[in-house]
């Protein structure tokens, strides 16, 4: 028994990262960086909706590549090769989602994965800019997701809907029904 206790002992978090990412008591904190990070996702991709070059034909992030990466004449291909990153909607929209679901506090921690993912990918082009903090600052949301739209649409959709290991309430309609 006491080898047991031992064992839970090491798993367990350090009580400054389980009060920080797993209790309500610094919800306000990642309520704050949650509403920040969607608005600089917002604020990105509201230039790039309305233009033609981002959402009609891609213009922009040809522009970007042929800039940042020398794009040799075809048949060749340019050393860096990221196909489906090539789709300006995707980045467009993308990060209009993103932001919304950060701002609401919706799914943050899927949110705030697709928006390292994101981040991550424009690293990794050449684009360096503000992409380390949000990077960062989007760890830091994966980490407390449990908590991190506490203050947000997640308070009432994380119980609703559960995770995958732990269903909800509308998943599990009998849940505390008398058997027949």
């Amino acid at each position: 028994m006491a080898a047991q206790q031992k064992q839970d002992n090491f798993y367990k978090d350090p009580r400054f990262a389980r009060v920080l990412f797993n209790t309500a008591r610094f919800a306000w904190l990642w309520a704050i960086i949650r509403v920040w990070l969607g608005w600089q996702w917002i604020e990105a991709s509201l230039h790039k909706i309305g233009d033609a070059a981002w959402v009609g034909n891609g213009a922009a992030l040809k522009g970007y590549w042929l800039r940042a990466v020398a794009v040799p004449q075809p048949p060749a291909k340019p050393l860096i090769t990221f196909d489906w990153y090539r789709s300006a909607k995707l980045v467009a929209y993308g990060e209009m989602l993103i932001g919304v679901a950060l701002i609401i506090g919706a799914f943050v921690g899927i949110a705030a994965f697709l928006a390292g993912f994101m981040n991550w990918n424009f690293m990794m082009a050449g684009a360096a800019s503000t992409n380390p903090v949000l990077f960062t600052l989007s760890i830091l949301l994966i980490l407390a997701w449990k908590v991190a739209g506490y203050y947000g649409a997640d308070r009432y959709l994380l119980p609703a809907l559960g995770t995958p290991w732990k269903p909800g309430k509308v998943f599990t309609p009998n849940r505390g029904a008398l058997p027949a």
